[in-house]
């Protein structure tokens, strides 16, 4: 069987990989997805690809597997790795963070201001893939930036350096890491270039540039470039860039991906006029938040903690008996129970941690109401992917609780018209890496992911709240 494009997803623990047919039609199909283990410590991640490839192909029920191209995601190996370290932590290392998140990365280490021995040392102990230096406004503050950049490359950890601060350095900076320490430098526009403007794309980008270069460190990586049309993207990345097409074409969403180890929350919204005036910082249009404590199976037990295990019993469930015997898919219908109510914890509590909030503050001409955070009040789709959310029966219900009885000075949807939808063939990362280059085609299969009527049921998953 011939097959247009192939699309794999090489995850830490699980690869996947994605066929897609008729990709220069009006009509572009999904065929189905293999899957394998990812084979990171067997020294070839190709190992995990080849199997996948053969497992589509059993699916499909073929012997022969041909395709013209091949496009590919990557979380192995843990996924990229950031520190960010910045001037302030609600300016300049706050902007620094969005690109980062934004890129796709897992952020390990936040700094503001002048690198203590501390900040070197966990530095060093954390080893980033990437290591991203911000501070000062363009023409502002110089001595932080430069000397942060001064000790980093001290310690020699043979690591790109990502330097997005005050345009006056951008010289200096040169200076510090290619004449003295040789060090792998990237040199982009600043990410906070004015006082409550953020300017996070460029980095963003060149985030992604440096994670393919160096992805090949993974066991194997190098010969998947030999397979691949393209970059490799990271898996989180992919998802944003999905997220964009849905907001491009369709309207403003917000996605929410609950993983074994992560709950990952992207928005992609200008939000409300009114609320930007009152808005105390800038936020990114394309906004992505990582919950590392919220997981249904590797970091369960911090969500269970979350809920309370007298409330969890007060609901009826042996929390001794799951917890003992607890796997990442569930084996009977109090197990899948037990399963939905942690996923319904870990998207309430993840997209809580996402929204801004209305404050207000007093002074002498009285009570000002003020907004901080992302503002969520004009999102028109609200979207679930990943396994949980779209192999759970009760995923749009879960979905529901986002946009119902929440806290009223939250910055989330306050009325009863936002779209919920289920990313039901569970492609969104597929997407977003094959929108580079089939942008209709990408819209197109998207959609019947998310419209598509399901086998054993009469109706569409979509439903208004």
């Amino acid at each position: 069987m011939k097959i247009d494009v192939l699309v794999a997803e090489i995850g830490s623990t699980t690869t996947v990989v994605n066929g897609f047919n008729q990709i220069h039609t009006d009509h572009p199909i999904f065929m189905g997805g293999g899957q394998a283990p990812t084979s990171v410590l067997e020294g070839d991640v190709r190992i995990g690809l080849n199997g996948a490839i053969e497992d589509l192909k059993q699916k499909l029920n073929i012997t022969e597997l041909e395709y013209d191209e091949m496009f590919a995601t990557s979380s192995a190996a843990g996924g990229l790795k950031m520190s960010v370290h910045g001037l302030v932590f609600d300016m300049t290392a706050r902007a620094a963070k969005e690109a980062a998140l934004g890129a796709g990365a897992i952020v390990h280490q936040v700094t503001a201001g002048k690198l203590r021995r501390t900040d070197l040392k966990q530095l060093v102990d954390k080893s980033p893939n990437i290591i991203l230096l911000a501070g000062g406004v363009d023409y502002g503050e110089r001595d932080t930036a430069l000397y942060n950049a001064e000790k980093i490359a001290e310690l020699n950890l043979d690591k790109p350096i990502i330097y997005a601060g005050n345009v006056e350095n951008q010289e200096e900076i040169r200076l510090v890491f290619e004449e003295d320490f040789e060090q792998e430098l990237y040199v982009v526009d600043n990410v906070f270039p004015k006082i409550d403007e953020l300017n996070v794309e460029p980095t963003r980008k060149v985030i992604q540039e440096a994670f393919e270069k160096n992805i090949i460190h993974a066991p194997g990586m190098e010969h998947v470039f030999d397979m691949i049309d393209g970059t490799i993207m990271p898996t989180p990345a992919a998802v944003m860039k999905a997220s964009q097409l849905i907001q491009k074409h369709l309207g403003d969403v917000l996605v929410l991906d609950v993983g074994g180890a992560t709950t990952d929350v992207h928005s992609v919204t200008e939000g409300d006029e009114a609320i930007s005036r009152i808005q105390v910082n800038p936020e990114p249009m394309a906004k992505r938040t990582v919950e590392g404590d919220l997981g249904v199976y590797v970091n369960f037990k911090n969500v269970v903690e979350l809920i309370g295990e007298v409330g969890l019993a007060g609901e009826g469930f042996e929390l001794e008996t799951l917890m003992e015997g607890y796997k990442h898919i569930p084996k009977n219908q109090e197990e899948r129970r037990f399963v939905e109510r942690l996923t319904k914890e870990a998207v309430i509590k993840a997209v809580e941690r996402h929204a801004g909030r209305i404050r207000f503050v007093y002074g002498p001409s009285g009570r000002q109401t003020l907004a901080e955070g992302k503002d969520l009040t004009q999102v028109k789709y609200l979207i679930g992917t990943g396994g949980a959310l779209t192999r759970l029966d009760t995923g749009t219900e879960i979905l529901r609780e986002v946009v119902t009885g929440h806290n009223p000075n939250k910055l989330l949807r306050p009325n009863s018209d936002a779209e919920i939808l289920l990313d039901q063939d569970y492609i969104m990362a597929s997407i977003g890496v094959l929108s580079l280059k089939y942008e209709e085609a990408a819209l197109s299969l998207l959609k019947q992911s998310l419209y598509k009527k399901e086998a054993s049921k009469n109706e569409s998953v979509v439903r208004k709240i």
